[in-house]
């Protein structure tokens, strides 16, 4: 799975602009990107929400992104956002 880090300095980026850099990123080259899980770390909410556990140390919602046709990992400052698309 390809990784890419995005960081803001000078400003608060909230869920919905993460959402939409992460978005812009994964459409670059792949137009039909479906973003397939998140994560709010702030707020402790995730997507898919029925995933709570730890699947060899790595969180539920991350693991069902990989493993359903994640080709991109977009963290916005730090893992603060992640979003994973296919």
């Amino acid at each position: 799975m390809e990784k890419i880090e995005c960081r803001f300095t000078g400003c608060i980026v909230d869920f919905e602009q993460a959402k939409a850099v992460a978005r812009i990123v994964a459409e670059k080259g792949n137009e039909f990107a479906t973003l397939m899980s998140w994560c709010d770390r702030d707020k402790r909410v995730h997507s898919p929400h029925c995933l709570q556990c730890e699947i060899k140390g790595e969180p539920g919602w991350e693991v069902y992104g990989r493993n359903h046709d994640g080709r991109l990992r977009v963290s916005i400052d730090e893992d603060k956002f992640v979003f994973i698309f296919s």
